[in-house]
């Protein structure tokens, strides 16, 4: 195959920004599977555009090329109804369909039926993972320092799971506890139950909301959070009104990452100082962490990592 040919396929495999669709910038591609809330650059263009639309409003026009930005809804406004596609197909998440109510999402039951399904079914993928001596972490996963994660999906939902980290110190489970539908969960509050046989751990909960799901995979069969804690092991979803406040006291990126290699270098120092130095090499740090070494102790490794 041809250079021309493999660039052609690989702008194929690209998938291009929301921003991009709209015309407002000339190139910029998605790397985040369409989940503008988690988005820096998404976050950017949207300061200017209401920067500008102010400006606009008091009779001031900016200029230069950032004079010019707008918001993308506003852009594609300005097409006929018959050629505005709706905010879905825009993810591509479904062939092309015309939006009817000016990206007034909310009032479209078309975006409402299609978040209940997509959510419900839809487990994210994530492309891009960041290994930290052989434990993982997706980018734009949020990561509190109990070990749960957060995903950010549509609008204020979000899904809540169990780290890589803290599902292999505790090896395989036997039985997840979650609370019911509808019930408020409290950012760290300890509403999450992990039983390993005899022993049970507590998770803290890392954001406040109703819960609005509950993966019930998991809670018939719970081991699924080992073999899948990113995608299909999740725990539950939450809708939850202080997101932005919340999230700022989580880690994303670099910043979880560092905060990992530092609880592996605390995990070593706690097998070293049970096991000695040569229990250290790696060898034991599989899939399950306290069966390997039982000497350590549920309640302390629980206390000292999961900090319930």
């Amino acid at each position: 195959m041809d250079s021309s040919r493999l660039a052609n396929q690989a702008a194929q495999d690209r998938h291009p920004c929301i921003w991009m669709q709209a015309a407002v910038v000339q190139r910029k591609y998605c790397r985040n599977d369409y989940d503008c809330t988690a988005c820096r650059f998404d976050q950017a263009l949207r300061r200017v555009a209401l920067q500008n639309k102010k400006l606009r409003a008091e009779g001031r026009y900016p200029a230069g090329p950032q004079g010019k930005i707008v918001f993308w809804k506003d852009k594609l406004r300005e097409l006929p109804t018959w050629k505005r596609p709706c905010i879905h197909h825009l993810k591509r998440r479904i062939e092309f369909r015309t939006c009817t109510h000016g990206y007034h999402c909310g009032d479209c039951e078309f975006d409402q039926y299609f978040s209940d399904q997509y959510t419900v079914h839809a487990v994210v993928r994530p492309v891009s993972v960041l290994d930290i001596k052989g434990f993982k972490i997706p980018q734009g996963f949020y990561l509190h320092r109990g070990h749960t994660w957060v995903k950010i999906e549509e609008g204020s939902t979000v899904r809540v799971g169990i780290d890589d980290f803290a599902l292999r110190l505790l090896g395989p489970l036997d039985r997840v506890e979650a609370p019911l539908m509808g019930k408020e969960v409290q950012k760290d509050g300890k509403n999450v139950v992990l039983h390993r046989g005899a022993h049970r751990a507590q998770l803290l909960a890392p954001v406040h909301g109703v819960v609005t799901d509950v993966n019930p995979r998991l809670r018939e069969t719970a081991r699924l959070a080992n073999q899948d804690p990113y995608g299909e092991g999740w725990v539950m979803r939450l809708h939850s009104n202080s997101l932005r406040q919340d999230l700022k006291k989580l880690m994303i990126g670099d910043q979880a990452g560092e905060f990992l290699d530092q609880e592996i270098e605390r995990l070593y120092a706690v097998i070293e100082e049970e096991a000695g130095p040569l229990a250290a090499d790696g060898g034991f740090l599989g899939d399950d962490i306290y069966g390997n070494l039982p000497g350590i102790g549920w309640q302390k490794l629980t206390r000292l990592f999961l900090h319930a």
